[in-house]
């Protein structure tokens, strides 16, 4: 009823404007003393009134259309979800959806295509995301799906038609009063410059343009539409997080509250560690064209998970601290956790099921498969490494070649030289690093300092450069290596030395007097008598 009386509500606001514009129109025909100025006020209101009128009844209502980046499973590809599904649709009493979509992504949701404003139902879809196989156990996970079937026993998917109708009808109507309001200023706009260039062109004064009140009455026509649009989220918002717990108390109901509660916590972990493990891993070979092993992208999360459980672990006994806003679709978690927490304990354990991949067939198949499919065009072109090991190597190997550019840029005008390892010792060896210093991009603090001053602002630069540079020389003479840690940053392995050898060096070499010897021994192992083999994060 709610959801019925806000829709009407939004007709009632259009028919009031119509009303009003018709009323005034009225008085000015029948006023025959108000002439063509009266002419000109109807069409005007005729002229606004087409956008209203569209809006109450000329959008289609939203549909849902299958995600781009999703790949659709059927029950001969994936009977174990399958059937996990269909068990979950019986035991919420609702009817299980028709079609299933893998998405890379961790979230899960689910559509309802229902008809006349949710009084018929339609196809259903269900969308899972696959970090949540990878992160989740299968308790949990069912508990993730059963509060999705939540919403379908409790017709949110149906009713939901009613408040996106409305909505949309709202944006749109707003939308298209606001877009002619702008046309008519930005008409205006072109009008007052060439009259205004006209002026400057005979010797006058240049004046600033004004748009008077141009688009004004599209603006104000806007307004009680903004008013009622703002009320309408705000109710249509705080039926949708009514909604969220009633589907929460459906998850404990079929999935145990231990379940329901240990996968709240765990969702917004797993949402940041799959975040930080596609930034720093899984596309961490994007500057040298190269990606994870097939089905790794997505897939390699697990490996990410379990090195980091430890620090997860941290993350899972506190609950993300949310701005709390009248406008959220969903509750805190913090207030969703608690809630479930507080209901008498039902006798089942957390913990107790094996990983949620084993609801697929084939997960490391299923994990390719989403690849193809979401990934875009150009990253589907890359050239995938054999393991993880020459991943991070070839990468970092990149990244550092590319980081010391600047470096070997500044050598080059400078001296003239190449900008390889050994022209940038020589030159150091010349006394021309401050020179060479000097044509390195700085900060503006930087740049204004003198003497000594900009000496010392420089030098944790140089030293950045030059190991960069030093470490690209010790890689590409077999020197050194980097290694895959997944509980750290990328690890530099320096075969014949110790990483505080290679910083001796580098401060000889960046100091007031330079001194590259350490540099030139550190490239040369055979003349060195430190064999010690060391690892330092990079």
């Amino acid at each position: 009823m709610r959801a019925l009386v806000l829709l009407l509500g939004f007709y009632l606001v259009g028919l009031v404007m119509l009303g009003a514009l018709g009323a005034a129109d009225w008085w000015l025909v029948a006023d025959s003393g108000h002439g063509i100025a009266a002419l000109k006020i109807v069409f005007l209101s005729l002229v606004v009134a087409g956008p209203i009128v569209q809006g109450m009844f000329a959008v289609r209502g939203p549909r849902f259309e299958p995600p781009a980046d999703g790949l659709r499973v059927d029950e001969q590809q994936e009977p174990r979800l399958w059937a996990a599904v269909r068990r979950l649709a019986e035991q919420t009493g609702t009817r299980a959806p028709d079609e299933i979509y893998l998405m890379p992504a961790v979230n899960a949701a689910v559509h309802e295509e229902s008809r006349l404003l949710g009084l018929f139902t339609g196809r259903r879809v269900l969308l899972v995301g696959m970090p949540l196989l990878s992160g989740l156990d299968e308790a949990q996970l069912i508990s993730v799906l059963a509060h999705e079937f939540g919403h379908y026993s409790n017709a949110d998917t149906r009713l939901g038609a009613i408040n996106r109708h409305g909505f949309e009808r709202i944006s749109r109507t707003v939308s298209t009063l606001m877009q002619r309001s702008a046309a008519k200023v930005d008409d205006e706009r072109v009008k007052a410059e060439q009259k205004e260039a006209r002026r400057i062109a005979k010797g006058k004064s240049a004046r600033q343009i004004n748009t008077g009140s141009a688009g004004l009455s599209y603006r104000l026509a806007a307004k009680p539409f903004l008013w009622y649009g703002t009320f309408y989220v705000r109710s249509m918002r705080g039926t949708m997080r009514r909604q969220e717990y009633a589907a929460d108390l459906a998850a404990a109901r079929i999935a145990g509250r231990a379940a329901t509660g240990s996968a709240l916590r765990e969702v917004p972990v797993l949402d940041a560690a799959f975040d930080f493990y596609m930034q720093s891993y899984a596309s961490l070979g994007a500057s040298a064209r190269l990606l994870p092993p097939q089905g790794e992208v997505y897939g390699g999360l697990h490996l990410f998970l379990e090195a980091r459980s430890a620090e997860l672990g941290e993350l899972r006994r506190g609950l993300p601290r949310e701005e709390r806003s009248a406008y959220d679709t969903h509750p805190p978690i913090a207030d969703r956790v608690a809630r479930i927490e507080q209901l008498p304990d039902d006798g089942r354990a957390a913990g107790a099921a094996g990983p949620a991949l084993g609801l697929l067939d084939d997960p490391a198949a299923a994990f390719a498969a989403l690849e193809r499919v979401s990934l875009t065009t150009e990253a589907l072109t890359m050239r995938r490494a054999a393991d993880w090991e020459q991943l991070v190597h070839e990468s970092m190997t990149t990244y550092v070649g590319r980081a010391a550019q600047p470096l070997r840029r500044a050598v080059r005008e400078v001296t003239g030289a190449d900008g390889s390892f050994d022209s940038v010792l020589a030159a150091i060896d010349a006394g021309a690093l401050w020179q060479v210093a000097d044509r390195l991009p700085k900060s503006a603090q930087a740049a204004a300092a003198t003497g000594r001053a900009a000496r010392e602002f420089v030098r944790p630069r140089l030293y950045d450069l030059l190991r960069d540079l030093t470490v690209a020389e010790l890689i590409a003479r077999g020197g050194a290596h980097f290694e895959l840690s997944w509980s750290d940053s990328a690890l530099l392995r320096l075969h014949d030395a110790s990483d505080a050898r290679l910083a001796r060096a580098l401060d000889a070499a960046v100091a007031d007097v330079p001194e590259t010897t350490g540099l030139r021994q550190l490239l040369n192992p055979a003349g060195s008598t430190d064999s010690t083999r060391e690892r330092e994060s990079i």
